[in-house]
């Protein structure tokens, strides 16, 4: 990769680990605003940079799919691809659920967000593979070898997990050395940045990398990277890889055709340097990275519009809950919507989002009260004049616009008892086993020696305990029998001292 004119400072260190891979640190104090490292564009392999690009164009590939079949195709060169040193690096294919056996996938992700997208990102996947790259093999002197199946979901997991988006031209493209840093949730330490493209065009720079392993003016550079064998833990060799001084990077000038990494806060002196993939929770983490991260404050749970339409309807009438939804959708609300999917997110807090709310309120109104609002509805000019019939405690009806409308006025004792429901329905997803046992479980679970099923124990630990927080968020503003009987009784006596006032 030296002949492809990556520089990285000799201020950050490459370390491999058996058990936890490669991580990058720093070697001495960074300070915000260092560039650490420059990447040309032509360094990265895109569709446009790979040997493969004319077979990808007349294919018509792209995105995903494209980079994909640039990456087994650079792979069924070996040695001789310029990216050999930096494939070789590479795992085979990154842990996803997406490369994971139906097997394990029934088994581990049961009741969790990402059992049934798994299960159809597969099936989606294979459709790809048998639609657009078994015609290629038929049609080009491609080894088979590296274009099968198995190949192509490897490839799929590395594009997943590792590409980054370059700019319009490149689109997305694996980017050697800025994929080395882990990923740490919040905690961002260095910043990938993206130059944007200046006047000269990108088309001209395609001869710059050939499939044949040169760079325009240097010797072919095929020597794959190697490890010093310094016991488990080792030190990339850097000078076969990469290296330069801070103070030479600090001279760069801006290029609209380099990549550059800057850190972006203070860092001490050895310790790991991360990056960020963004604001994720565990869900998303472990379907497109395979990893997830304990007490990770962005993690959510979905509740299911067909879920919520079960409980109405074994709790009330198809009829009448279809009407209360219609009446919901009348009045501009909707849930989050993913393809074909309808739901309703519940925050790392257990606090459900306020169109489940509002449309529980509207379930469970009594049949006077939703008849009035039903009306206001169909005689409201503008939806800013909707009003929603608000329930007091003492159970008397009042009219109160949507917008004027809080949590608090929402979670009436019916609507806290279908949260509760909810999470229980939500929770017997999950099988028979408690989240004490999972968390039991999780405990005794190796991170590296089992790590599949130490992730997806995580994530099911994480989205059942918001289900519990879902619960107390429920319950807490649910009167105790107790209390309920003594609030009845002190509304009796009121009621009584009002009427003999009136006598």
């Amino acid at each position: 990769m030296t002949s492809n004119c990556i520089e990285c400072s000799d201020a950050l260190e490459l370390i491999h680990t058996d058990d936890e891979g490669i991580s990058v640190q720093s070697k001495c104090e960074l300070r915000e605003g260092d560039l650490v490292a420059t990447i040309p564009k032509q360094a990265c392999l895109t569709i446009k940079t790979s040997g493969a690009r004319e077979m990808i164009k007349a294919a018509g590939l792209d995105g995903c799919l494209g980079l994909s079949v640039a990456v087994m195709y650079e792979r069924s060169l070996g040695a001789v691809s310029p990216w050999a040193g930096y494939l070789q690096l590479l795992p085979h294919s990154e842990c996803l659920p997406l490369v994971w056996t139906l097997d394990e996938v029934d088994a581990l992700l049961l009741g969790t967000e990402l059992h049934k997208t798994v299960k159809e990102d597969k099936a989606l996947v294979y459709e790809d593979w048998k639609e657009c790259i078994l015609p290629l093999l038929d049609s080009s002197s491609l080894n088979p070898a590296f274009f099968g199946v198995e190949e192509y979901f490897a490839a799929r997991s590395l594009v997943a997990s590792r590409s980054f988006q370059i700019d319009d031209y490149h689109g997305i493209g694996m980017v050697p050395l800025a994929d080395l840093f882990n990923h740490k949730t919040g905690a961002e330490d260095v910043h990938f940045t993206c130059a944007p493209s200046g006047g000269e065009s990108e088309e001209n720079a395609d001869s710059t990398i050939t499939n044949d392993g040169s760079c325009s003016d240097d010797e072919p550079q095929t020597e794959a990277l190697r490890f010093q064998e310094n016991g488990s833990a080792t030190v990339v060799d850097r000078t076969s890889l990469y290296s330069t001084d801070l103070g030479c990077l600090k001279d760069v000038e801006e290029n609209p055709m380099v990549l550059e990494m800057i850190i972006v806060k203070d860092v001490k002196a050895g310790v790991e340097v991360f990056n960020t993939y963004g604001l994720t929770g565990n869900a998303a983490l472990l379907h497109r990275y395979g990893f997830t991260e304990p007490d990770n404050l962005y993690d959510i749970v979905n509740i299911d519009s067909d879920l919520v339409v079960q409980w109405s309807s074994s709790t009330f009438s198809g009829r009448h809950t279809r009407a209360r939804i219609a009446l919901w959708r009348k009045l501009g609300y909707s849930g989050c919507v993913s393809e074909n999917s309808e739901y309703f997110e519940i925050s790392f807090d257990g606090e459900p989002q306020i169109e489940l709310l509002i449309l529980l309120y509207i379930i469970v109104l009594p049949e006077e009260a939703y008849t009035e609002m039903d009306l206001s509805v169909s005689v409201a000019q503008k939806s800013d004049e909707y009003f929603i019939i608000n329930m007091s405690k003492q159970g008397r009806a009042s009219k109160c616009k949507i917008s004027e409308m809080g949590n608090d006025m929402l979670l009436t004792k019916s609507v806290c008892g279908a949260l509760l429901s909810l999470a229980d329905m939500r929770e017997s997803l999950y099988g028979a086993k408690s989240l004490d046992d999972d968390i039991e479980f999780l405990k005794s679970t190796c991170c590296i020696r089992e790590r599949k099923l130490y992730h997806s124990l995580m994530l099911r630990v994480s989205e059942r305990r918001i289900l519990k927080r879902l619960r107390s968020y429920a319950g807490s503003r649910i009167p105790s029998p107790g209390v309920a009987k003594r609030a009845a009784l002190r509304n009796k006596k009121i009621a009584a001292s009002r009427k003999n006032l009136r006598q």
